[in-house]
């Protein structure tokens, strides 16, 4: 990557938080409008498993030794898709994306050979303001493989939670339980094996990664048709800085569909939310899920509010 005269590009550390945040702030409030991400969740990033600053992250750093750039990848899981992040000061570090996007690349491409694979998959998103990032990812070969469309509701208006369907039971997950854990996880396991991206975490694995998006407890429901295991709900701590209760995973089991599971457990995770003073609730959406979700989420009041294209290419391992 060729660079002006006094820029320089360099592996970011811990101490770099706090300026990495004031790019991706930057970079929030020209994706979306507001800044999204908080100090944590950068050095969350960068201290995340299967992920190695020395190798897999960039910091680009004006002559005063400001940075305007910042790439990442991510895998949160060791396995499937690697997630190709590159956060840019929309008015100073723009045209550094494309070149950091192809050392991401190039990096990509070594993490297939360390773990003897022909290829990993690569992905990465684009807001709809970020039209530039979008040409880049297709000159560098990427294609649009998805949507994801971000919905909400206000909860000042919340009705009151009606009666579950008949014979529909909700209740809090109980997280000192180590059996009910398993079930929490089972069913979210089985309920997404019919969707496109679903990448199967055994229950270690899965219980080691929880605290990456936050426990709050009071906010995990699970769900019963008449005492047997029908759905679970899973909430995140990420929108709490926007005032919002956020439903991370929603679970229905394939025999329990279409029967009121998941608009009981959505409208018991409002009341909750509302409960605690927050002004809204939201969730994003895959809509190539083919359970289609979209009608459920709008019974409960849910609107759409912004979308996210997927972009995605296969990386082949160096030929040696």
């Amino acid at each position: 990557m060729t660079l002006p005269a006094g820029w320089t590009a360099r592996r970011p550390t811990l101490d770099d938080v706090p300026a990495i945040l004031a790019v991706v702030h930057a970079a929030d409030t020209f994706a979306v409008g507001y800044p999204d991400f908080d100090a944590d969740d950068v050095r969350d990033a960068l201290t995340a498993p299967f992920v190695d600053p020395s190798r897999d992250s960039w910091l680009v750093t004006d002559p005063d030794g400001t940075p305007v750039a910042w790439s990442i990848l991510s895998n949160p899981t060791g396995v499937g898709r690697e997630w190709v992040d590159v956060l840019v000061d929309p008015d100073r570090g723009a045209r550094f994306r494309a070149p950091l996007l192809a050392r991401l690349l190039d990096r990509v491409a070594e993490r297939a050979a360390e773990r003897g694979v022909p290829a990993l998959t690569a992905r990465a998103g684009v807001y709809a303001p970020e039209t530039r990032w979008a040409g880049e990812l297709a000159a560098a070969g990427f294609t649009r493989v998805k949507r994801y469309v971000r919905m909400s509701r206000s909860l000042a208006d919340l009705p009151a939670e009606p009666p579950p369907a008949a014979g529909v039971t909700v209740r809090p997950l109980r997280p000192d339980d180590e059996a009910d854990l398993r079930l929490f996880h089972r069913i979210y396991d089985t309920a997404f094996r019919d969707t496109p991206d679903h990448e199967p975490l055994g229950f270690d694995r899965w219980r080691e990664l929880l605290p990456s998006y936050g426990k709050v407890w009071d906010e995990w429901f699970v769900a019963e048709v008449d005492g047997e295991p029908a759905g679970a709900l899973q909430s995140s701590d990420q929108a709490v800085e926007q005032d919002a209760g956020w439903v991370r995973t929603l679970s229905v089991l394939p025999a329990h569909r279409r029967r009121g599971v998941g608009a009981a457990l959505l409208r018991r995770a409002f009341a909750v939310y509302a409960a605690k003073g927050r002004a809204r609730a939201g969730l994003g959406v895959d809509l190539a899920n083919p359970t289609a979700p979209v009608t459920l989420y709008r019974s409960v009041g849910l609107v759409e509010e912004r979308w996210t294209d997927m972009y995605e290419r296969s990386v082949p391992a160096p030929r040696v």
